[in-house]
């Protein structure tokens, strides 16, 4: 029988797989086919679709207490809208390596605001995990060569990608507050709902402008794979892990997102495995294990 805590465990890691190999599949058709803000308003829109489709008429889950209404509000702003938005528009302006590494601020950010807010403590294990975390996305950052052909573009998109990331980690951290009290599920309808009557009407244009006619059966499926696969599937798969393993250690996962992405990056781009490189993951892979480590008895 698979423990509670293995499936919590297995659901991050899916969900980051989810997150990290989307880069390339949003480098693929945008901005070249679509534009960023359109691209988030399908995703968005398109995700509130799933979840009110499948999960809209299933009891116990319209309801949630007024008290708890502001929290979902911020989640809807923060997780859905600003994450959404400025994450897209990074990924289409720099590298997908490159992007995997900045949402590393992600963890940094987790973990100050549940110290602050949610009083989780701060050991020395977790401490050393995050470290080891980050260095290991460095090295396998930097082991890739990447020409920058527009180099204010790529700036600009490493700032949106930063403000991704502190947008996803404020979510994370508000999550966990009301996690325990509804389903996965009740909570993200009702974020991507709001979420997406905040974001269509930004896109809202910009859709109207979208060459549909342009897409081959291989952009199809990317913009597929980013709604349902990325989005759908991965956000319903962090949340199960924010409640059973705390936000600060379902954050610490999101290490394995540079490591997904150069996986990704060899199958696609023909890149190769190197020394660099393997080392890199084994030390993402501690980084995590450690922040999930709790010695028996405690």
């Amino acid at each position: 029988m698979v423990s509670e805590k293995l499936k919590a465990i297995l659901a991050v890691l899916v969900g980051n797989f989810f997150f990290a190999t989307s880069i390339v599949a949003v480098k693929h058709i945008s901005p070249s086919l679509i534009t960023p803000i359109a691209l988030t308003s399908i995703r968005v829109g398109g995700t509130a679709i799933l979840f009110w489709l499948f999960f809209g008429l299933k009891a116990g889950t319209n309801q949630f207490q007024k008290a708890d209404f502001y929290i979902i509000l911020i989640c809807a702003i923060t997780g859905i809208a600003m994450n959404q938005n400025f994450s897209i528009k990074g990924m289409s302006l720099t590298s997908p390596i490159h992007a995997s590494l900045l949402v590393l601020t992600t963890p940094i950010v987790i973990t100050l605001l549940a110290v602050f807010f949610l009083k989780e403590r701060l050991n020395s294990l977790k401490i050393l995990g995050l470290l080891l975390g980050i260095f290991g996305g460095v090295l396998l950052v930097f082991s890739r060569d990447v020409t920058v052909v527009n180099k204010t573009g790529q700036a600009l998109g490493d700032m949106f990608v930063v403000f991704g990331a502190i947008s996803y980690a404020t979510y994370v951290v508000l999550m966990k507050s009301i996690a325990h009290k509804y389903s996965n599920t009740t909570i993200l309808k009702w974020v991507f709902l709001i979420g997406s009557m905040i974001s269509i009407p930004f896109g809202w244009h910009d859709l109207l402008l979208v060459q549909w006619t342009s897409f081959d059966v291989l952009s199809w499926f990317c913009l597929f794979y980013i709604v349902v696969g990325a989005t759908f599937f991965a956000y319903q798969l962090v949340n199960f892990g924010i409640y059973k393993l705390g936000a600060s250690v379902a954050g610490s996962f999101i290490y394995s997102q540079p490591f997904f992405a150069t996986i990704a990056a060899i199958i696609l781009l023909n890149e190769t495995i190197t020394l660099t490189k393997l080392l890199s993951a084994g030390l993402i892979m501690t980084g995590v294990f450690l922040a999930n480590y709790k010695p028996k008895g405690k």
